[in-house]
């Protein structure tokens, strides 16, 4: 008979008889499910969690609770454990693929996806040289001041709503954040994942984006001051690695980057500074980009190079501020002191209380974001 089911031909496969007419109630369902297990498409067959639950349904239908012998007892505990345990593993697998996926999320969170992937591999990740890439610097014109004149939390709270929505601009571009110090904030476009001349392109759209949205940012502690940002660009070809053991960091090195902070120290507010190179290869592209000649520049250890400010893109509009003249320029950073004490002044007359400074969570939809872990008598801050 295993021989005639193994190697059976024709339309029909052989299969024993079953006589259904005179069996049982009992005996019905095991012959259904006897039918079904031998079925030629494998996914109508059941499976053998189903099989054990149809023939446990089937056992307790011919023996009850109370004349149970010793072994039919032993044979359902076990059943029972089996179960039990299997549910277990399916539970703690699911809640270590969760955790797993959490901190794969915080991972790449903190580096580019190629690097979680070789530190978890191989423990360490190889220094790569990119032939070609766009570095973005950007700082806050007068940030020592407001410092002075804020609290440490007023500080943190207003470098937190300028980040988070720089952070949600970089989502619209290929562009990959590499960190913040103080008020300073670096994107490179190119790495780790090659582009074309597409990073060019990138960070100068998310550029104007940025400026546009400063244009319409306003502090919370000091409404009506206008806060004012300086935009470096610079392209050319960069290194990229992890150094060090301890809080690894995905960092850049090369000219590349010194000359693009150049471009950032030596723009002027509410520009966007572009150096040559920039401009070479965003004209290589299809999108029009306007720009002006600013000239010659005196850049730190490069010397003297002609210069560009980034205004637009033909055929799209930016609502970018305005930015000010050389004397309106020169005038607010003389004057900058004494307007943020007149924004103090008319807030505390408007019966605006300083918020009191305490060791708290964040006050912002009652989320720990930070601490603050001392404080002293007068509204100060020292970096």
């Amino acid at each position: 008979k295993l021989y005639r089911v193994e190697s059976g031909k024709g339309v029909r496969p052989f299969r024993p008889d079953l006589i259904l007419e005179t069996a049982g109630e009992g005996e019905l369902e095991v012959y259904m499910l006897v039918k079904s297990c031998w079925e030629e498409d494998p996914e109508k067959r059941p499976d053998f969690k189903k099989i054990e639950s149809t023939l446990a349904k089937i056992f307790s239908n011919y023996h009850s609770q109370t004349n149970e012998n010793y072994m039919d007892t032993l044979i359902r505990r076990l059943q029972l454990y089996s179960r039990n345990l299997e549910h277990l593993v399916e539970e703690r697998t699911e809640l270590y693929k969760a955790e797993r996926d959490r901190a794969d999320r915080l991972n790449f969170m903190l580096l580019p996806r190629p690097v979680v992937k070789s530190l978890k591999e191989t423990g360490r990740v190889e220094p790569e040289l990119f032939e070609a890439v766009t570095i973005y610097f950007s700082d806050i014109v007068g940030f020592t001041t407001l410092c002075q004149y804020s609290t440490p939390m007023e500080v943190v709270d207003m470098l937190n709503d300028i980040y988070k929505n720089f952070d949600h601009i970089l989502d619209h571009h290929d562009v990959y954040k590499v960190e913040t110090i103080g008020d300073a904030y670096m994107v490179v476009s190119g790495l780790p994942k090659r582009n074309g001349n597409r990073h060019a392109v990138d960070i100068s759209m998310m550029a104007l984006d940025i400026l546009s949205f400063m244009g319409s940012f306003e502090l919370r502690h000091l409404p009506g001051l206008p806060v004012w940002i300086r935009i470096g660009i610079h392209s050319g070809p960069c290194a990229a690695g992890v150094v060090g053991i301890k809080m690894p960091r995905y960092c850049l090195f090369g000219d590349t980057v010194n000359t693009a902070s150049r471009m950032e120290s030596t723009g002027l507010p509410l520009r966007i500074h572009v150096s040559g190179s920039t401009i070479a290869i965003l004209k290589k592209t299809d999108c029009h980009f306007q720009y002006k000649v600013r000239g010659k520049t005196y850049l730190k250890g490069k010397g003297t190079e002609i210069t560009y400010w980034l205004t637009g893109v033909k055929d799209q509009q930016y609502n970018l501020p305005t930015p000010p003249s050389v004397e309106n320029q020169q005038r607010l950073q003389d004057d900058l002191a004494g307007m943020i004490t007149e924004s103090l002044e008319k807030r505390q007359s408007e019966g605006v209380l300083v918020r009191e400074p305490s060791r708290v969570a964040s006050y912002r939809k009652g989320t720990l974001e930070y601490l603050q872990l001392a404080t002293t008598e007068n509204y100060s801050t020292y970096l």
